[in-house]
C-alpha cells in the first residue's frame, strides 16, 4: 500500500472549457510585473528561496514492498501502541544542508512531539480497527537519524526520529524539524488558477514548461517576463470555436527562450503568480491542500 499526501504536486491546471481569453503581449507584461513585484516583497518569498519548505509529509514513506501487508492498514488506521520510554528533554538545534553547501540551523522537535505527530489520527481510513488484517503498531525502539528530503531549494539532509515497530523490517521515520522553523506553501494571487504546471531547463537560457489544456484548445506559443529575480512564463492557449467538446484535458509540453540564462531566479506563473518546481519534483507537491506543516 502507497499513502500519498493530498493529491499531488502543483497541478491546478484548466479543463477543457476553462481556457481563458486571448491576452495581449501587452495585458501579458502588465500582468508578469505585477506577479514579480508581488513575490518580491511576499513573506513567502524568504522561507522558499532561503527557508526550508518541505514537498512531502512530514512522516517519510515505508518502501511498502518490503513490509507485511497489515502494517499499511495499521498505519492508516493509526494503531499505535507506545511499548518503550521515548527520549526526554529538548534535542539540540540542528544544522540542515542542501546539495550546494547550503545549511541552515533549525530547532528539532522532542521524540514526544514527533511521535503525537506520527500518531495522530488520520481524516480517512479504509476500515475502522479492530479490522481484518488490521493490529497494533507496537513502537519498541526510538532513535535519532538523518534522511534526505525534498524542499523547495532541492534535497537536503534533515534530522529525524526514527521508531522501530515490532515485526516491522524498517523504522516509521518523522522529520524531526520544528514545524514553526517552516515555511508553508505559497498561496495562488487573486485566487487565480494555475496554468504551467512545472518547467526543465534544457538549457541556460532555454525553458520547457509543462501545461494541461483542453482537447479542443490551440496553443500559440509561450512567453516569459524577466527581472533579476524571477521570470514570469505563461502559455498563450485559446479554446477553439467548435459546437461540441468533450472535458477531456491533456498535458503538453512548449519551449521558451530567456534574454539570460535562468541562473537562481524563481519560475513563476502568471496566471496563479506561485512558484514553479522543476518537473522532476511533480509527484511532491499540491500548493491549495497540502501544507506539511499540519501533516
Amino acid at each position: 500500500m502507497r499513502l500519498f499526501p493530498a493529491a499531488v504536486l502543483l497541478m491546478l491546471a484548466a479543463a477543457c472549457g476553462t481556457a481563458r481569453a486571448p491576452v495581449t503581449a501587452d495585458e501579458f507584461a502588465d500582468r508578469a510585473r505585477e506577479v514579480a513585484e508581488h513575490w518580491q516583497s511576499s513573506p513567502e518569498r524568504e522561507p522558499w528561496i532561503e527557508g526550508f519548505v518541505p514537498l512531502r509529509n512530514l512522516t517519510m514513506e515505508l518502501r511498502w514492498e518490503r513490509v507485511p501487508r497489515w502494517v499499511g492498514r495499521s498505519a492508516i488506521n493509526s494503531a499505535w501502541k507506545l511499548e518503550t520510554e521515548l527520549p526526554a528533554g529538548a534535542p539540540a538545534p540542528a544544522g540542515l544542508r542542501w546539495a550546494d553547501g547550503s545549511t541552515l540551523s533549525v530547532p528539532v522537535l522532542a521524540a514526544a512531539a514527533a511521535y503525537a505527530g506520527l500518531s495522530k489520527p488520520k481524516s480517512f481510513a479504509d476500515e475502522k480497527c479492530p479490522a481484518k488484517g488490521c493490529r497494533p503498531l507496537r513502537v519498541v525502539a526510538v532513535t535519532r537519524g538523518e534522511a534526505t528530503v525534498p524542499s523547495s531549494r532541492g534535497d537536503v539532509r534533515v534530522p529525524t526520529w526514527d521508531f522501530t515497530v515490532k515485526g516491522v523490517p524498517e523504522p516509521f521515520r518523522r522529520v524531526a524539524v520544528d514545524p514553526a522553523a517552516m515555511g508553508g506553501p505559497p498561496r495562488p494571487l487573486d485566487r487565480g488558477t494555475q496554468e504551467v504546471s512545472t518547467y526543465e531547463v534544457r538549457a541556460p537560457a532555454e525553458l520547457q514548461l509543462s501545461y494541461r489544456h483542453g482537447t479542443c484548445d490551440t496553443t500559440y506559443g509561450a512567453r516569459a517576463y524577466e527581472t533579476s529575480e524571477a521570470v514570469v512564463v505563461d502559455v498563450d492557449v485559446r479554446q477553439d470555436d467548435v459546437e461540441f467538446c468533450n472535458a477531456m484535458g491533456k498535458t503538453d509540453t512548449i519551449g521558451v527562450t530567456l534574454r539570460e540564462p535562468l541562473g537562481r531566479r524563481v519560475v513563476l506563473d502568471s496566471s496563479s503568480g506561485v512558484p514553479l518546481l522543476p518537473r522532476s519534483d511533480i509527484r511532491l507537491f499540491e500548493f491549495q491542500n497540502y501544507d506539511p506543516r499540519r501533516s
